[in-house]
């Protein structure tokens, strides 16, 4: 009797220490996720941790407790886009636009710009362009409005040259789609202006801009724009998204 006794109590004190540790984890990890106020997915976790806490946790462990304790974040669908991409690299159907290859390893080289829609309040929209570096992912000048004019666009422009931190590489060139924005003479001669080469997605190939649309589903899902009520408020998200976005957002294919 005793024996069995002795085997319960070391069985319940394993699980104690155990249960210790899940907690402990559970803890560091809800650190990582509400880290900037900003709810993130298990890699995303893992990065903030050992960048920011210098706590060092494999995926499968993150991946347990948050299924544990239920710390779950917004999922994004599958993008249709990437999809496409792979399977046309793939079977090589279409010939690829600059092969696709907007990472080039040189900040400044090549610019990505398109515009989305952004639903916030009772029933409001806006609309949001920005430009993004391909190497290095960071957004470099942005523009919201209430408006889709011209201005959304050359705006961005106008805030790209703007910008002290931003330094054009030698042949840098800027990506768009074929929109009306980007084919108006107003703003590619703006473009060049600023000593950039204009190239566009084929026509149909939408999957051409896959970053950029990656980062808008990004965005979508992690700021908070619906419970925006004014266009000023919509703004002021959309900065301090941008600010956590640039600076303390650590990407996976950026060596975390």
């Amino acid at each position: 009797m005793a024996i069995i006794n002795i085997f319960q109590l070391s069985h319940k004190n394993k699980e104690s220490e155990e249960m210790k540790r899940m907690r402990l984890g559970k803890e560091i990890i809800l650190k990582a996720f509400n880290f900037k106020g900003r709810k993130k997915g298990a890699r995303q976790i893992k990065m903030t941790l050992a960048g920011q806490f210098s706590v060092v946790y494999n995926l499968k462990r993150i991946r347990r407790i948050m299924k544990k304790y239920s710390i779950t974040c917004p999922i994004r669908k599958a993008n249709p886009y990437r999809r496409m991409m792979k399977a046309t690299q793939e079977h090589r159907v279409v010939p690829n636009l600059l092969k696709r290859q907007f990472k080039q390893g040189i900040p400044g080289k090549v610019l990505l710009t398109d515009i989305t829609y952004l639903h916030f309040g009772k029933g409001l929209r806006a609309y949001l362009s920005t430009i993004k570096d391909g190497s290095t992912g960071e957004i470099l000048a942005y523009h919201v409005s209430d408006c889709m004019t011209l201005d959304l666009a050359t705006d961005t422009l106008k805030k790209l040259k703007q910008n002290k931190n931003f330094k054009k590489a030698k042949d840098a060139l800027i990506h768009s789609d074929q929109g009306v924005h980007y084919t108006h003479p107003i703003f590619q001669k703006l473009v060049k202006k600023l000593g950039l080469r204009q190239f566009m997605s084929r026509r149909g190939n939408c999957w051409d801009n896959a970053s950029q649309e990656s980062f808008f589903g990004h965005l979508k899902d992690e700021a908070s724009i619906k419970a925006c009520t004014t266009l000023d408020e919509l703004k002021k998200e959309i900065k301090q998204y941008m600010i956590y976005y640039n600076y303390y957002r650590y990407q996976w294919n950026l060596k975390r």
